[in-house]
């Protein structure tokens, strides 16, 4: 048994790393290939190895996927916001302090979200259905004061509202996507186009500046606090219905959205990402629901032990933070690189990666969310308000109007 479970925890950390850095594959991806071999692992492996292998690359998912938004300023559904302070430092020569700070931020985070594990496993099923019938308010409370502190309320309102009509209708029609992954997938060409291409095609000219190595300049106490808020916020939308990571990553903007170069909301977004993978599997275990399409498979094949998974979870974190640490290093190679040139191959390869996950109506979207991108940069607002994509759609399911 002992075999099976760490050659499972190394299949899983295998394909955690692929989907983290191939710009636009999510961890989901992956369970689906799992799923495509599901017949064969479960009679070499068991159910318990092939439930850690799941599990495993999705904690791992959550390590790596900073390096190509970071270097490359290609979001993933998990780093769509992040995606701008990491790849800023990347343009200042500090990519790899950035790739470093979020890896320490999802390290941290593993080690507080134990608690919260316990905490939600044993007392908030009770309180579900009150937690249910309040979301959609506080959500709506959310948006209001996000909107009312921004520097123009008008505008931040008005592309809050657009983003938010095209992500309800990627979401409505999710089904034309040529692919079997639906929801997931109608994400990628959504938030790519929203806080990716957008941002790439208003690319400076210029080379890469010559990356330096150098550790985060962080303090232990700003660290501990950034991570504690992004694992708080990553606990809730992990056991909130219908929230994911990219609405954690919203709701953390106005807390971090000045000084220390966006160190912190860098920190604070990855803690937000792993956090939400452990709280997702609380809910798994405690309520039956399913957060993500890794949840999903791994209800499907039966649950394993929950100490046994949470331990492989754990061990998972350790190695992805290795994985993530030795991947920011190649940074070193970037410098020199013509910037606009790099943006431009970028575009090109996230677009076609974009219609062979999401087919022509993938296109549509893909086209539609650069375009509503480009707005903010345009009337002076932050982009975080394009994350109406995700929140007003969760809104109005949370209020039953959808």
């Amino acid at each position: 048994m002992a075999t099976e479970i760490i050659a499972g925890m190394l299949i899983g950390m295998m394909l955690g790393t692929i989907s983290g850095l191939i710009p636009g594959i999510h961890a989901n991806t992956m369970a689906g290939m799992l799923v495509a071999a599901e017949g064969g692992l479960l009679l070499i492996l068991g159910a318990p190895a092939v439930g850690i292998a799941l599990f495993s690359a999705l904690v791992v998912h959550t390590f790596t996927d900073c390096v190509p938004s970071t270097f490359f300023g290609v979001p993933d559904a998990d780093t769509a916001i992040s995606v701008l302070p990491a790849h800023a430092l990347c343009m200042q020569g500090r990519g790899e302090e950035a790739v470093r700070l979020s890896a320490l931020g999802s390290a941290v985070s593993v080690v507080m979200v134990m608690p919260l594990f316990a905490v939600f496993m044993f007392f908030l099923p009770g309180l579900q259905p009150y937690i249910d019938w309040w979301l959609g308010i506080i959500l709506v409370l959310v948006a209001g004061l996000l909107i009312l502190s921004s520097e123009s309320p008008e505008w931040s309102a008005a592309v809050f509202l657009l983003s938010g009509i095209l992500g309800l209708f990627a979401f409505r029609y999710a089904w034309l996507i040529s692919q079997t992954s639906g929801v997931s997938s109608v994400l990628m060409p959504l938030l790519t186009g929203l806080f990716g291409i957008s941002v790439l095609l208003r690319a400076s000219g210029g080379v890469m500046p010559a990356q330096v190595r150098s550790g985060p300049s962080i303090g232990g106490r700003s660290l501990a606090w950034h991570a504690g808020m992004g694992t708080v916020a990553g606990a809730v939308v992990g056991w909130l219905p219908g929230l994911s990571n990219a609405t954690a990553n919203a709701l953390l903007s106005p807390l971090f959205r000045a000084g220390s170069e966006g160190k912190g909301y860098i920190i604070a977004t990855s803690a937000a990402n792993t956090s939400n993978a452990f709280l997702g599997l609380a809910a798994l275990i405690a309520l039956g629901r399913m957060r993500n399409g890794v949840m999903v498979v791994l209800d499907s094949i039966g649950m394993p032990s929950p100490l046994l998974i949470l331990a492989g979870g754990v061990a998972a974190a350790l190695c992805g933070f290795v994985i993530t640490i030795v991947c920011g290093r190649g940074a070193q190679f970037l410098g020199g690189i013509p910037v606009r040139a790099m943006s431009y191959t970028v575009i090109g390869a996230v677009t076609l990666l974009a219609f062979l996950l999401t087919g022509y109506f993938g296109m549509v979207i893909l086209v539609c969310a650069t375009l509503v991108g480009i707005i903010p940069s345009l009337v002076n607002v932050r982009r975080v308000f394009c994350m109406g994509a995700v929140m007003l759609p969760v809104i109005l399911f949370s209020l039953n109007i959808l």
